[in-house]
């Protein structure tokens, strides 16, 4: 996965496909999410129900000094999350769903160009990424922060980078959000079958600014060549 993804729907939208209420008075649509970013995600509230919220992207655990590493933080790997030292006090109890139309990811060419590429649920859906959330409290200032979980890719997202984020079918959010489950149930990966339903759409260069946003960043573009080698990218 790499550092980039979109989420476009408002909150209203969002809390009714989640079923949630809604805190965040209101989200406007980001066709290009950057590491640190305020976005929409769904967790539970302390009563229990769900609640959709604003996060950043990057998380800083609470015991932090300072939030100069979140930009670090954005993903977590489900290897190694329930023994790290920043992740796993989140993964055991503070665990969301982080709405997403769909997330970039970049592949170096023959000819040395970095041709981007969007993968999207071909029916239009929006995705639910797997991802833990913490409070940091700067001088007494409440600030909510994530990461998404990533996992090994396979099938032919596998051909596009070795990374992608823990994607969650809806029968699993509300096991993914409630209080207790075997880890190893929460971190599987989905099966090949729903995985099947993703478009690996090449899209612009122009997703590479974080400056730039709009729905042409998500449109398909025609490819300048049909071979390409993989190459390394944030996550």
């Amino acid at each position: 996965m790499c550092g980039r993804y979109a989420t476009t729907r408002s909150a209203g939208d969002l809390s009714a496909l989640f079923e949630s209420s809604d805190e965040t008075g209101g989200v406007g649509p980001d066709f290009n999410v950057a590491p640190t970013d305020p976005v929409p995600l769904v967790r539970l509230a302390p009563e229990g129900h769900r609640l959709l919220s604003v996060g950043r992207w990057g998380l800083v655990p609470h015991w932090s000094r300072t939030a100069a590493g979140a930009a670090r933080m954005i993903n977590a790997r489900v290897e190694t999350i329930a023994t790290s030292r920043a992740y796993a006090p989140s993964f055991a109890r503070r665990r969301c769903l982080v709405p997403a139309d769909g997330w970039y990811e970049w592949v170096r060419q023959g000819d040395g160009r970095r041709q981007p590429y969007f993968m999207t649920p071909r029916d239009g859906s929006v995705l639910a990424l797997a991802g833990i959330w913490s409070v940091w409290e700067p001088a007494g200032e409440a600030r909510l922060t994530f990461s998404v979980l990533t996992t090994a890719a396979v099938g032919e997202l596998a051909e596009v980078h070795d990374r992608m984020p823990l994607l969650l079918p809806r029968e699993r959010w509300a096991s993914w959000l409630g209080p207790a489950a075997e880890p190893a149930e929460l971190l599987a990966p989905p099966a090949p079958a729903w995985l099947a339903g993703l478009e690996i759409r090449p899209v612009s260069p122009a997703v590479g600014d974080v400056r730039n946003d709009g729905p042409e960043l998500t449109a398909r573009v025609p490819l300048a060549r049909a071979e390409a080698d993989t190459e390394m990218t944030l996550f």
